[in-house]
């Protein structure tokens, strides 16, 4: 598998304004993950090396960025696979190998099916850049109007107005 090579099948996924600060996402949040999305429109992708300064031991990624990871590419596939806005409900990771930091890994996430009304199963992964599987994940996301968001005070109208203008153009 080349991870990075791979990377120019797919189509990228600019960035939105209302992902801007997020820790996983945000490309202005400089303690963050900074991720990037790309898709095959049947699953999200991202290619990432994590930095130092999220290491647990020694050089090894802490298992909480690796859920992060997983989070996040997994959020994503449904967001932009489906045009909803979605909310972790729960998430179960199998860690299967060490991940260390400054390689490049390869997440994907990927809708599995709509179960209750509402509520989505959506399945990830993380390869390292030798192809091999580090970390998989399985979650239940719970999926929302972009108006209920904004009567939650999640998101405020220039969310709706964005995530409503993302639909249209993809």
């Amino acid at each position: 598998m080349r991870n990075r090579g791979d990377k120019e099948e797919y189509r990228f996924l600019p960035t939105r304004s209302w992902d801007q600060h997020c820790f996983g996402c945000g490309p202005t949040n400089r303690f963050g993950l900074q991720m990037k999305f790309y898709t095959d429109e049947k699953s999200v992708f991202s290619w990432i090396e994590v930095p130092e300064h999220l290491c647990g031991w020694n050089r090894l990624v802490h298992g909480g960025v690796i859920s992060t990871i997983l989070d996040e590419v997994m959020g994503w596939s449904a967001i932009h696979l489906y045009k909803i806005i979605v909310l972790t409900k729960n998430m179960s990771i199998d860690f299967v190998r060490p991940v260390f930091v400054n390689e490049e890994l390869k997440a994907e996430g990927r809708v599995t099916k709509f179960d209750n009304p509402g509520e989505v199963t959506i399945c990830g992964t993380i390869h390292n850049g030798r192809g091999e599987l580090c970390a998989k994940a399985t979650g239940k996301f719970s999926y929302f109007p972009p108006a209920t968001i904004q009567e939650m005070g999640i998101m405020d109208d220039d969310f709706v107005r964005d995530f409503e203008e993302y639909i249209k153009e993809n």
